[in-house]
């Protein structure tokens, strides 16, 4: 997620193959007004009225787990009691928090100390502390390989880790500044925003190396990311332009290009309602629906002060929403589709 406390910086080219991208369609602002969501609860969260990073979901242990960046904590929150089990300490700065399913483990980029923390869930005690770049945010795990990808935003790498032996095995130059890092199970590749250089750029597993670059034409400051690998399609927020972006995997194109809610950072996708949520730090929040390559916007309206984290429970289609203050105090704001 981008830092709002240090400046970009510029970085030289890597010679490494490109791609060009074609804008196809240019599609207008989403509809403004009522947000298709009612508000379930406000419930409380622990610490103080400072800034909430990612989130991740562990639906069938009923935990949320939150970066609480602000107060260096990560914070775990029971989603059925809708009340906070523990705050996990000492992840300086923490910006990304990741549950693995298929490790039954937690992991959260600790930007203070420039280090990938594991968590265990059983005990919330941290077991491991693993060396990354420059200011580490977004992680992706690939299964295949065992390995976890982070975003060293400044550094303009990712950072690999194996997570058998909580090492750092690689790290992968990209070139520039670098946004979201996710993993594509269709294709088994990670693909990670370079934001300074307006590209996604894609990366083999089973290498580590760059294998494409694909140009984003009208992209500014292209940083939150999310792949639907069913439909083979990129999501992509531009926090500088206030634009979504939609590419096509498959044939390597731009499909759309939409208005959102100021400031959009983090994406959320229910796949059961086929609704794509943009979170924004102006507290707006955008929805869309896909079916299929085709989408639409639904609604676009204020969610709650500085919303610009969500996650979403596919079962019960509930999106969570933490909010640094709100009346002066921090809460996490859950909501449902409105009836």
């Amino acid at each position: 997620m981008a830092s709002q406390l240090t400046s970009r910086r510029r970085w030289a080219a890597v010679f490494t193959p490109v791609l060009f991208v074609a804008a196809t369609s240019a599609c207008s602002s989403p509809a403004t007004g009522r947000l298709p969501l009612a508000t379930v609860a406000d419930a409380p969260l622990t610490g103080g009225t400072t800034r909430w990073d990612y989130a991740s979901l562990d639906p069938a242990a009923h935990r949320l787990y939150l970066a609480h960046l602000g107060d260096s904590l990560v914070t775990v929150f029971d989603t059925q009691t809708q009340k906070v089990v523990a705050d996990v300490p000492n992840v300086s700065h923490v910006h990304g928090v990741l549950f693995v399913p298929e490790l039954g483990q937690l992991y959260a980029s600790a930007t203070g100390t420039d280090e990938v923390v594991a968590i265990d869930p059983a005990t919330l005690k941290i077991t491991a502390r693993v060396p990354a770049g420059d200011y580490p945010d977004g992680m992706a795990y690939a299964p295949e390989v065992h390995k976890l990808y982070v975003s060293d935003e400044h550094g303009g790498t990712d950072t690999v880790i194996d997570v058998r032996t909580n090492t750092r095995v690689a790290t992968i130059p990209l070139g520039g500044e670098v946004g979201n890092t996710q993993y594509d199970p269709a294709s088994k590749h990670i693909f990670a925003n370079v934001q300074t250089r307006k590209q996604l750029v894609e990366i083999d597993p089973a290498t580590d190396k760059v294998i494409s670059r694909m140009d984003l034409p009208g992209a500014e400051g292209n940083h939150g990311l999310y792949i639907d690998p069913a439909m083979h399609l990129a999501f992509i927020a531009c926090e500088d332009n206030n634009k979504l972006i939609v590419v096509d995997l498959i044939n390597r194109r731009l499909v759309f290009t939409f208005d959102v809610a100021k400031d959009p950072d983090v994406l959320a996708f229910d796949r059961g309602l086929g609704w794509l949520y943009v979170a924004g730090e102006s507290g707006e929040v955008s929805i869309f629906h896909v079916q299929g390559q085709s989408v639409r916007p639904l609604a676009s309206g204020v969610l709650g002060p500085n919303a610009h984290v969500v996650a979403v429970d596919e079962a019960t289609h509930r999106a969570y929403f933490p909010l640094k203050s709100l009346a002066g105090k921090p809460q996490l704001r859950i909501t449902e589709p409105r009836q």
